[in-house]
Formats: C-alpha cells, sequence, structure tokens
C-alpha cells in the first residue's frame, strides 16, 4: 500500500504501512483506511471487546458501576498512547489498535482469575493473558468466512504478544514467528508504557472513590503530593475529590511530558534514524526518565501494599480464584457439562484423534478466559447451586 498523505508526516523511524510484514491471509488493501486503521476496527467490533465491558480491573463488576473495567481501562490506555504517538510523530493508529488489543486475553476477576486460571492449567502448558489474547485474534473470533480470528496485521499481533507488566511477560513457546529477539516498533513500545500509566494513576481515583486509600497516606509519595499541594494552592474551596481529580490528571500528563522527551532522548542517543534501526535497538527505547521512574515505582509499590492487598480486595481475590478453579476442575472431571459449541470442539479433536488432556484443558480454559464476571458467577451458581436451573 502507497504512503497516504498521513504518512508522509510521520517520523522517519516511525512504523508506516509499507514497514508492515502483513497479514497471515491476503486481503485486498481498503482504498480509505489503512492497515491499522482496519485492525482497530476488528478489535472493537470483536465479541471479546465488548466483553472486556463486564471484566474486573480491580473492583468486580456488581461492586459499583463508577470503577474501572476492562474496557474503560483499554479505552483510556489507547488514549494515552494516541497521545504521545501524536506528539512524536509515530502512528497513532497502530498504537491505538495495539492498546485496545492488549487485554483481550484476561480472563474474569484480573490478575486472580489468571492466576487461578494458570494454576489449574499447568498440567495441560499454563495460561497466560498475553498468548490468549494472540489465540482469540488469530483462531478463537469467528467474525469472517474467509479466515478465522480477526486477521491483524503482523504489527498489532506483534504489540499483542511483546506486551508486558509487572503481572505478566510474553512466552517464549510457540512464538518464534514474531521474533522475540527484535524491539517491537515504538508504537507498541508506547502502547506498553501507556498501559503502566493508566492503571497506575487510575488505580489512584478508584482506590478513593471505594475508601481504600487515604488522602494523608499519598501524599507521603513525591509523585501525588507534587500535585495535591498544586491542587490544593489553586483550588482551595473545591470538595476534596475534585482535588483528587484534578491531581490525577496532572500526574498522568506529568508522565506522558516524561515519556515524550525521554524516549525522544533515548532515540537520539541511540543514533535511531530508520524503523529498522527501532528493530535493531538492544533494548526499549521508550521509557521513562530516572527521577519519574523512582516516582511511579514508588506509587507501584504505594498501591500493592494499600491497594492491591486491602482485606476487600484479598477477599474478592480469594472468592474469585475459587470460583474460576472449581468450574475448571467441574468441566474437566465432566465434560458433558460444556456448552454446545465446546461439545462440537471436543468432538471434532476426538474424530481427528486429537482429543488429549491438554486439549481439553485448552478448550475449557478458552471457554472460562472468555467469560465476564457477572457470567463465571452464574455459571458457577448454575454448576453447583442444586436449586438453580441448569
Amino acid at each position: 500500500m502507497a504512503e497516504n498523505g498521513y504518512e508522509s508526516t510521520l517520523a522517519s523511524y516511525a512504523c508506516r504501512t509499507a514497514c508492515s510484514r502483513g497479514r497471515a491471509h491476503a486481503e485486498p488493501e481498503s482504498e480509505h483506511r489503512n492497515p491499522y486503521q482496519r485492525d482497530r476496527d476488528r478489535i472493537i467490533h470483536s465479541t471479546a471487546f465488548r466483553r472486556l465491558e463486564y471484566k474486573t480491573q480491580v473492583f468486580v463488576n456488581h461492586e459499583g458501576d463508577h470503577y474501572r473495567t476492562r474496557l474503560t481501562h483499554s479505552i483510556e490506555v489507547a488514549q494515552i498512547a494516541r497521545s504521545i504517538c501524536r506528539s512524536m510523530r509515530l502512528h497513532e493508529d497502530l498504537a491505538e489498535a495495539v492498546a485496545l488489543a492488549h487485554d483481550l486475553g484476561h480472563t474474569p476477576f484480573g490478575h486472580s482469575g489468571q492466576d487461578a486460571l494458570n494454576a489449574v492449567m499447568q498440567p495441560f502448558g499454563g495460561f497466560e493473558h498475553n498468548r490468549q489474547s494472540l489465540r482469540i485474534v488469530e483462531k478463537l473470533e469467528h467474525k469472517y468466512a474467509a479466515f478465522p480470528g480477526l486477521n491483524l496485521s503482523y504489527e498489532t499481533r506483534e504489540g499483542i504478544v511483546k506486551h508486558h507488566s509487572a503481572y505478566d511477560t510474553p512466552s517464549n513457546r510457540d512464538l518464534a514467528r514474531f521474533n522475540l529477539h527484535e524491539q517491537p516498533p515504538l508504537e507498541a513500545q508506547i502502547g506498553n508504557l501507556a498501559d503502566e500509566i493508566a492503571y497506575n494513576n487510575h488505580d489512584i481515583d478508584d482506590g478513593c472513590r471505594a475508601g481504600m486509600l487515604a488522602i494523608a497516606d499519598l501524599r507521603q509519595l513525591e509523585l501525588f503530593d507534587r500535585f495535591y499541594s498544586r491542587a490544593e494552592q489553586d483550588f482551595p474551596h473545591v470538595p476534596e475529590r475534585l482535588k483528587v481529580n484534578e491531581t490525577v490528571r496532572q500526574m498522568i500528563n506529568f508522565l506522558i511530558v516524561d515519556v515524550i522527551e525521554e524516549t525522544g532522548r533515548r532515540i537520539r542517543a541511540a543514533g535511531v534514524v530508520r524503523f529498522e534501526d527501532v528493530r535493531a535497538a538492544k533494548k526499549s527505547l521508550v521509557g521513562f526518565s530516572r527521577p519519574a521512574a523512582v516516582m511511579n515505582g514508588a506509587l507501584k509499590k504505594f498501591l500493592y501494599q494499600h491497594m492491591y492487598r486491602h482485606y476487600r480486595v484479598a477477599r474478592m481475590a480469594d472468592k474469585a480464584e475459587r470460583v474460576v478453579r472449581e468450574i475448571f476442575d467441574a468441566y474437566l472431571h465432566n465434560p458433558g457439562m460444556l456448552p454446545t459449541h465446546q461439545q462440537r470442539q471436543m468432538a471434532e479433536a476426538r474424530a481427528n484423534n486429537a482429543l488429549s488432556d491438554a486439549r481439553l484443558g485448552r478448550i475449557i480454559a478458552d471457554y472460562i478466559a472468555g467469560m465476564t464476571d457477572r457470567y463465571a458467577l452464574e455459571e458457577h451458581e448454575r454448576l453447583f447451586n442444586i436449586s438453580a436451573r441448569p
């Protein structure tokens, strides 16, 4: 596809259409949308994306209507990634597609659900949500007659595979085709860091809303206190809630600006001129400056101690892990209880002499991972409450 007007404005090391390694299944190009816009649109219209509305970020869906979900989190990540890319003249559409897809494979109940599913799947190859996101976009979504999955571009799928955070890291298994020794495009690296900026800062907002975080404790953090003090000075008479909103907004802006400046410095220091230079870099070129990294690290540690280990979160995490584990065990011991679609998958595997324990485990894991919080709770009720409708 020839370079369009938008791409002619990008930096020399941005990921242009001409850099793309294409799709697994050849398709005619669109006259009006570049490949990454098409990827974004396919992600938004996928079933897995819609389900994110009812999947936990920190708070389970029934705990309140105003807390972040996986869907709102993904939208916030995309917004931050686009802001950074626009300032740096990088391909916003690719960054947006990666950001919107990065959590498609997440289980119900957030990281607790993932940990539980990974534990029960250990005899069958384990479970990791980045690999599950890839399975969704390559195999599990059924929307097109010509191919399985969404047939996204290589670069979007690569961004999913190479996404990582404190909670997850990309796996080397079966992923050699993504050249894990190469750095992903800057746009994908930015999507990765935008994820961290979004969940750290917005968890402050949700934690304060839930009454789990105290302003006095948060003010022990240099990053929070710097902007809360400014909010108090600029808006002394507004409610505390609005001061927190202003603080979080300023914190996000500070980190975005820091990433833009630090990444620009790293690009210049590494002598990056072409897109191929990004691929060949020894390490990620996108990151925080040292002072910002220290402040952001202190924030992450604080949230882990005061919010993620809060007794209310711990209680729900324990319940969530039990729900996922018990549903999995029930299906494993009696696969006949699985719904029609999973029965067809088992029948096809059986017909090909391929219904191994590992294959059955993966069928069950795919089904559970696709559940929303609400559906998982309802399914647990149907399986274990004798008076519930089957």
